[in-house]
């Protein structure tokens, strides 16, 4: 895995709900950001996107959650994560120091409204931030 320093951290834990997070320094100024913790605590699932600039994406440009429907999220998540996994698994066809590690989304899973939510919007962030086109 490549460390943190390099802006990008995409991981996928299966852990207790118990978890806690905590601030990622940011290496190339005094600012801090948090991580953005992306979970499920009844199905034990996580995901933590430690990439700089995604929670304020979150806070300023994402449309409210209520937006679009779970079922819309779902979808384009289905399609997302599918294109991401795609490239994850060709790094030299597609940047490995966006594309680090695959992502384990079962699309059988109801994993609620804010998951499908974050997860959505992290592909927009990536879209967005490093002009990538799924």
């Amino acid at each position: 895995m490549k460390p943190i320093f390099n802006c990008f951290l995409l991981s996928l834990f299966i852990i207790s709900c118990g978890s806690n997070l905590k601030s990622v320094a940011n290496q190339n100024s005094d600012e801090t950001e948090s991580a953005v913790r992306i979970a499920n605590d009844s199905l034990e699932y996580e995901i933590i996107i430690i990439d700089i600039g995604f929670e304020n994406y979150l806070n300023t440009i994402a449309k409210p959650a209520s937006f679009y429907s779970q079922n819309y999220y779902e979808m384009k998540n289905k399609f997302y994560v599918t294109q991401w996994n795609i490239r994850a698994r060709n790094p030299l066809k597609y940047n490995s120091s966006i594309y680090e590690n695959e992502i384990d989304y079962d699309f059988n899973t109801d994993y609620g409204l804010d998951v499908n939510y974050k997860l959505y919007n992290y592909f927009k962030f990536v879209e967005y931030k490093y002009k990538q086109r799924f």
